[in-house]
């Protein structure tokens, strides 16, 4: 049972990229799944949860730029990041809430 992010990168302010969360051992749709984000220096920050077919939620500083997604068929969260700030720059990962399931770190830098 665990979970995998990728899809993190280097882009510049502005620009998008979508992070992947992938599961294993278990579907994902069953289950409260949120994204979290880590700046160096700072706290732990919730991005966005998703759970069944509830609509999924977000943090105030991501709303209106991120979407989060789920293809069924691939057990994959997906994290689509538009109009990308400097502020952004994080290691990002997912969680299965209420478990100790946690993805690896994905390093998102925006900088130009």
């Amino acid at each position: 049972v665990q979970l995998q992010a990728s899809g993190g990168g280097l882009v510049q302010p502005g620009e998008s990229l979508r992070l992947s969360c992938a599961a294993s051992g278990f579907t994902l749709e069953h289950y409260a799944i949120g994204w979290f984000r880590q700046a160096p220096g700072k706290e732990r920050e919730w991005v966005s949860t998703i759970f069944g077919d509830t609509m999924p939620t977000y943090a105030a500083s991501v709303k209106g730029r991120f979407t989060v997604s789920r293809d069924a068929a691939k057990n994959t969260l997906y994290l689509q990041m538009n109009s990308l700030k400097p502020d952004d720059t994080a290691v990002y990962y997912c969680r299965r809430f209420r478990s100790a399931i946690e993805s690896q770190g994905t390093q998102v830098t925006v900088s130009s």
